[in-house]
């Protein structure tokens, strides 16, 4: 009786079906990428907003005043009495009603009107010149509730580490493409109804949701997708990546096309509801299907594949053996219990967290610096791009392991040379500094492959998920380490994503090489291919079978 393997060998490993189902689920790398950065354009800084005082808006209506004319009457005799203030988190404390004159509202206010003049907090009366064109003139994100704009993405992310949890644990118990489609589903209502929130706070509560079903659908497609191909071609979850890069690069152009915030949300969210679409054309993952013992299901797919593929399954293949591992509902447990299985863990966790460290903190560090804001976040984004290439031609002649380790202690190099280098030479740091970036992106990209690579079927989506959650906590503590420690010394926060990255490295070492093996299928398998250091795969091991009709 033929393993999975061997039938997806004849199958066809890379076929057109696979081609066709990678091309579909990359597309998830586009909208799960926008709204990971989407804070960016849809909290866009107001330039000009002021403090109104009240009864002005009444006043100028009855003056027949433009609104440059009001803001002069109300800012301009503030800013001259008290050149430190500006107007936008102060405003004069008075109070204007029909005695005041439409010439010279202030006159009655004699000496105070341009020397001492009093002054109060500015609280919820702004004015802006963009009404509604961001998050922070929607809600009133400015002065005292500025820190509420990183309330908002803390909030994403902290949806991201809950999707990862509990949407990872569901797709390993009611399957992958469900989960997608859910998530999917989840993600366009949940973004509609963020877009014409009618408060902040159901703004924050379906932000959350949002981030749990947007983890769901990328986590789940990248599964998907690498549980379809044969061991030759896993290169692909490297490559669908670069479609997490490309909605980076695509998310500037949206905001500069669409002039309001709820419209960036909405073209960010709406896509999602296409991927419904896929429930007729990306099937459920056969291995999947193999270890809930459904492996007629399994094997009807796998038929549908060779004959999408041009290949034709032998007359024998009537039945796929499947690990006579007993199949039970995933918990961390399960992934700490064996020796080696602890080891991949813990080790693939720290890398998870000190990446999405590492990675966030170079990129609040380097920054934008200057001309046009569009443009550089373009630009910003496209330096990634190599990082994808340079995986792609070297992680299946080298193997995964010596790319991963060597990009984490580049990394950590860089951010060491980077904290040293003298000021004077700005060129220098920033050139460094993102060769920096691109290095720890490597290492980003890499850590995905290598997580779905060592953990056997029963339990590779739950355990990628709950990995990758370490992502989302580094990507929450960054720019609290970040703006703390350059507080003390502005290259201090250099000094530890040094250290996290070369450890990072040295740790990653001690993970077993996954270059062209298949699939581990149960925790024997990984604990088998661990214990073959470097040589994984070379040696077979003999498995209890059962068979499935």
């Amino acid at each position: 009786m033929p393993t999975f393997d061997e039938v997806l060998k004849e199958a066809g490993e890379f076929g057109r079906f696979q081609k066709r189902v990678f091309f579909l689920l990359s597309q998830t790398g586009i909208t799960f990428s926008s709204l990971f950065a989407s804070v960016v354009f849809l909290g866009r800084a107001s330039e000009n907003f002021w403090c109104r005082i009240p009864g002005a808006a009444e006043l100028s209506k009855r003056c027949g005043w433009t609104l440059e004319e009001e803001r002069n009457f109300t800012v301009l005799p503030l800013h001259l009495g008290n050149k430190s203030s500006s107007g936008e988190c102060e405003r004069l404390d008075v109070s204007w009603d029909d005695s005041v004159s439409c010439a010279s509202p202030l006159a009655h206010y004699g000496n105070h009107s341009m020397g001492h003049l009093p002054l109060t907090t500015c609280h919820d009366n702004w004015v802006y010149e963009q009404p509604h064109s961001s998050l922070i003139s929607e809600y009133n994100l400015v002065c005292g509730n500025a820190w509420m704009l990183d309330l908002s993405q803390a909030i994403l992310n902290l949806g991201f580490l809950t999707g990862a949890f509990t949407l990872g644990y569901a797709a390993d118990r009611y399957g992958r493409i469900l989960i997608y489609l859910l998530s999917c589903l989840g993600v366009g209502i949940c973004g509609i109804i963020v877009a014409f929130a009618p408060n902040f706070t159901v703004f924050l509560i379906f932000r959350f949701i949002q981030g749990v079903f947007g983890k769901g659908t990328w986590m789940t497609c990248y599964v998907i997708v690498t549980e379809i191909v044969g061991s030759d071609q896993r290169i692909v979850g490297i490559v669908i990546q670069i479609f997490f890069t490309l909605g980076i690069m695509i998310l500037p152009g949206i905001a500069y096309l669409i002039p309001t915030w709820q419209g960036i949300q909405l073209a960010i969210s709406l896509p999602n509801f296409l991927f419904l679409l896929y429930y007729w054309v990306v099937p459920e993952s056969p291995r999947w299907l193999l270890t809930r013992k459904k492996g007629d299901k399994a094997l009807k797919i796998m038929r549908n594949i060779a004959k999408h593929n041009g290949k034709f399954l032998s007359p024998h293949y009537s039945e796929i053996t499947i690990s006579n591992e007993e199949v039970s509902n995933p918990s961390f447990l399960d992934l700490v219990r064996t020796p080696q299985m602890r080891r991949c863990t813990l080790i693939l966790m720290y890398a998870w967290f000190a990446s999405a460290l590492i990675y966030q903190g170079l990129i609040m560090r380097l920054g934008i610096v200057g001309g046009n804001f569009y443009l550089d976040f373009f630009i910003s984004g496209a330096v990634e791009l190599p990082a994808a290439f340079l995986i792609i031609v070297t992680i299946d002649r080298i193997g995964r392991r010596l790319p991963f380790a060597l990009s984490n202690i580049v990394a950590g190099i860089a951010c060491l040379i980077t904290a040293f280098l003298p000021e004077d030479i700005p060129w220098l740091k920033t050139t460094v500094a993102t060769l920096g970036r691109l290095s720890i992106t490597i290492a980003f990209e890499v850590v995905y492959l290598v997580n779905s690579e060592l953990y056997p079927t029963t339990l590779r989506n739950f355990g990628v998920s709950l990995c990758s959650s370490l992502c989302d906590l580094g990507g929450i503590i960054a720019p609290f380490l970040l703006f703390r420690l350059a507080a003390i010394w502005l290259e201090l926060p250099l000094i530890i994503f040094s250290i996290l990255a070369v450890v990072c490295g040295l740790l990653v070492l001690l993970l077993p090489e996954t270059k062209g093996i298949s699939l581990p299928e149960t925790v024997e398998d990984v604990e088998q291919l661990s214990s073959h250091f470097g040589k994984c795969g070379k040696k077979k091991k003999h498995r209890d079978t059962n068979s499935y009709i």
